[in-house]
Formats: structure tokens, sequence, C-alpha cells
């Protein structure tokens, strides 16, 4: 399946000011690009259908509902969601993760108990938890990664002992790891720990069935799926819903307000207080359109192959340590480190030949502590993505190392 045909869908693509050509955007896993049809979804919101949903009795009003509710019909039918009503729409994985430990786990975790993470969480996935550990006397623990930037499944329900909640990221937005979250779940539902699944980086990237999965809870992004920024999706467990309070409290999500306490809708309402992110939904819904068109399975294909191509080729460069498994565990991210180079050097000297890379430690500092690396530089990848932009960012990289080992002569 030929991909190029969809870089003109992209209108950033030659449209960027960047001052240089080519324009090499490698840099997906901190948010993708937006086709036209998205940006068209946002404009055509405001145009056609800007009026704020379940409010008016006017005719505007009952096409803005129906448009902001079937994008919900969207999401669940995408991830393979039981029904719409599992789906909150929220700003981001984020927000849903900080959603869950308020609403779900400030609730119902007692003082002593424990809560299982992992080395390779992405700051979102382990802050919120320590300021609830510190608040209510919580326990953490994290689940090691081995050699290969896996998670240690050698006797791992063995970690699960005495565990009364387990949030773990579906793929590590580092090392590309994918991590077997089917086994993991029916592990942690035999022992009834309720189980977070952060899917930032998996929903854009891999067919995911939440019915195979079963989460208890389950976030991910927009704009990391070609989606608008300021919207993202939280799946909760029909059930799960019952036993938690409101996160956020105003309109839209009351039933009744008496002048010494309220009464609320029932999920998803009862977690979108006040006006939502309108024309971002609709952006989102086209995303997820835009998506289908392709056909996620030919997605994942398309940047398998991108992967283990780079892959291939950096491991080829004695200077260049990889981080994380084979191109057949991970998704759509490398991350390497060059010997005796900052990857905040790495990623200004690609900058000047058109190359967009990340350089840091992007939101994991505890995986990167455990890399024994203070920083890395990440390439990420998408549907816009191709083989010879793959070919580009190695042969500039080359060029980098090169100019980098050039003696230099004092005057």
């Amino acid at each position: 399946m030929n991909f190029t045909r969809y870089r003109k869908d992209f209108p950033i693509l030659t449209k960027a000011k960047t001052g240089r050509k080519p324009f090499v955007y490698l840099d997906s896993a901190a948010t993708s690009q937006k086709p036209a049809a998205v940006i068209r979804a946002e404009q055509d919101w405001y145009e056609q259908k800007n009026a704020n949903p379940h409010r008016g009795t006017y005719a505007l009003a009952d096409v803005a509902t129906g448009a902001y509710e079937r994008v919900r019909t969207t999401v669940a039918k995408f991830i393979h969601a039981s029904s719409p009503e599992t789906i909150v729409f929220t700003r981001g994985t984020t927000e849903g993760i900080n959603l869950v430990v308020q609403a779900w786990a400030k609730k119902n975790l007692r003082r002593g108990d424990t809560v299982l993470l992992t080395e390779m969480e992405h700051h979102a996935n382990i802050v919120p938890w320590q300021l609830l550990a510190q608040e209510k006397g919580l326990t953490l623990k994290y689940w090691p990664i081995d050699r290969q930037g896996k998670l240690a499944l050698k006797n791992f329900p063995a970690l699960l002992r005495g565990v009364r909640f387990l949030s773990l990221v579906h793929v590590s937005n580092v090392l590309g790891t994918i991590n077997p979250v089917e086994k993991i779940v029916r592990a942690a539902h035999r022992r009834n720990i309720p189980v977070l699944i952060d899917a930032a980086q998996s929903v854009p990237h891999l067919p995911v069935n939440l019915k195979a999965i079963d989460p208890d809870f389950f976030a991910f992004s927009s704009h990391k799926m070609l989606g608008p920024t300021g919207v993202g999706v939280l799946y909760i467990k029909k059930g799960r819903d019952l036993e938690m309070t409101p996160y956020q409290a105003g309109g839209d999500m009351i039933e009744e307000v008496h002048w010494t306490h309220s009464t609320f809708k029932p999920a998803p309402w009862k977690f979108e207080a006040g006006t939502q992110a309108l024309a971002q939904v609709a952006g989102l819904g086209a995303a997820i359109e835009y998506l289908e068109k392709i056909g996620i399975k030919n997605i994942r294909r398309h940047e398998q192959s991108l992967v283990a191509h780079a892959y291939r080729r950096l491991s080829r460069l004695p200077q260049v340590r990889i981080c994380g498994p084979d191109p057949r565990f991970r998704s759509g991210a490398i991350s390497f480190q060059v010997t005796n180079m900052h990857p905040h050097d790495l990623a200004t000297l690609f900058d000047n030949y058109g190359i967009c890379v990340r350089a840091g430690h992007h939101c994991a500092q505890l995986l990167h502590r455990k890399l024994k690396l203070p920083a890395t530089t990440r390439i990420s990848v998408s549907v816009y993505n191709t083989k010879k932009e793959i070919d580009y960012f190695i042969s500039t990289l080359k060029a980098i190392l090169r100019q980098w080992s050039r003696p230099t002569t004092s005057s």
C-alpha cells in the first residue's frame, strides 16, 4: 500500500514555514499533524453547528447535540467499547488519568493500599498517583523492566500480591514497547485489581479492542491520533462509574440543584462539567473517520516497516545505542543515544537539515534513570512519513557524526 499519496492531505507538510527544505517531521509521538479533513471539521462546526449541546430547545442546539453525541458513538465503535455511555470526553490523556485518580481512587483506596505502576510510565501516570499517595498514605510500587526494555514478566503475578490498583502504559512513549495488556488485565482481574491503561501511544498506531482487553479505565488523546488538541477520551467500564464521585461540578452534569445538595446525571455526562471542546470533538470524529478510511491495520504495517528500516540502519552505527526492544515488540517510536553527544545538540543539528526530532527525557525521568541516561533522542512516525524520509534522516545522522568527530584545529 502506497502511503505517499496521503501526504497531500496534510497542509503543514507543504506550508510549514521552517525556512529550509525538506521538512521532515519525526515527532508524532509528541503531537501528530492534522489532515485537511480534521481542519475542515472544526471550521464546519463554527460555520454550521455552533451551539451548546444538551441545553437549547431550538433547532441549531438539536443539531449540535446530535453531532456531539455521534462522535461519542464513533469513538466507542473505533475502540470496540461496549456502548457510547462508557465514553467520557476529557482534555486529553493527562486529564483522564487525573479523573480516575480523583473520582475513583481517592474515594475507594485507603491508607496502606498499594498502587502498582511501571518503570516506563509517563509523568502523567506517576505524579497524580504520588500526590494521592502523599495525601492518603498509599504505597507506590514499580513494575521493573528487563534489559530489552520490556516489562519483566517472569513471575509477574507475584508483583500483584497486595496490590489494590494497577495503572500502566499500553505503549511506552520512549521505548516504543508494546505491553501485553490483555494478559496483564486478566491476571489483575483474577485478583480483583482494577486496571487503568494509558493508551496515548497505542490508539493512533494499533488496532484496539476493549472487549478483548477488558480494562476498567482506558485513556487517550486526540492530538496524537491526527485530531485536534484540547480533547481526549476516558473509557469507564460499566459499573465503575457508580463507584465514582464527580471530578468537576458545574453546568450540564447535574439533574437537580437544591440549597444543600445536588443530584447528578449518569455517566458519561456526570463527568463532563461545563461546555466541552465542541469543535475539537468534531475534529476528533473526523480524525477517526480518516484513520478508518486508511485502515488501522494498514497503518500499523506501514509504521512497522518504517521503524524496522530505521532500526536496522541505526543498529549499524557503532556510536548509536538504541533503547528498547527490537521492532517486533515496539510501536512507531525509537529513542537512542549517541556516544559523547548530548541529545539537545543532536536535535539542534538535525533542525539545521529540516528534520524535527525530540530530545530530552520525554516526560519519563524515572525510565531514563533506569537506563542510566540523562536524555535520549527520539524519532516517531505516523501515516505521512516515508522510507525516503527515514533514509534522509540516517544520511543526515551520518553526516553529523562525521562532522562531530572531526578534530578541530587551533589557530
